[in-house]
């Protein structure tokens, strides 16, 4: 079992030190799933990808802004949890901040609500 909180706070001490200011790690790869922890010193950015088909996104700590390709950016901060929608977007550490990616990569063979 992994511990949240620790990982967070390594990987934001991790970000301090990067000259790119961010850290992450993949802790959990099950099947499609993937939980991942971001660390990301302020001012630093992720640019703009491609989301995977569903996705959300806690924050550990800090403050964060999710941008999107539709220009529907949200602030989000600690103990805050949000669905991604299924676009482009990017993020922005307003402060220092940890997040939690959650991602399922794949939706083949997956069951739907109707199943």
């Amino acid at each position: 079992m992994d511990d949240l909180t620790a990982l967070a706070r390594h990987h934001l001490d991790q970000a301090k030190t990067d000259p790119h200011g961010r850290s992450s790690h993949l802790f959990l790869h099950s099947g499609p799933l993937r939980q991942s922890v971001i660390a990301l010193t302020a001012g630093t950015e992720l640019q703009e990808h491609n989301a995977p088909p569903a996705a959300s996104l806690q924050v550990i700590h800090g403050h964060v802004r999710l941008t999107t390709a539709g220009g529907d950016d949200q602030d989000l901060i600690a103990g805050q949890v949000q669905v991604l929608p299924p676009e482009r977007q990017g993020l922005v550490a307003v402060a220092d901040s940890a997040v939690l990616l959650t991602a399922v990569t794949a939706t083949t063979g997956c069951p739907t609500p109707a199943e």
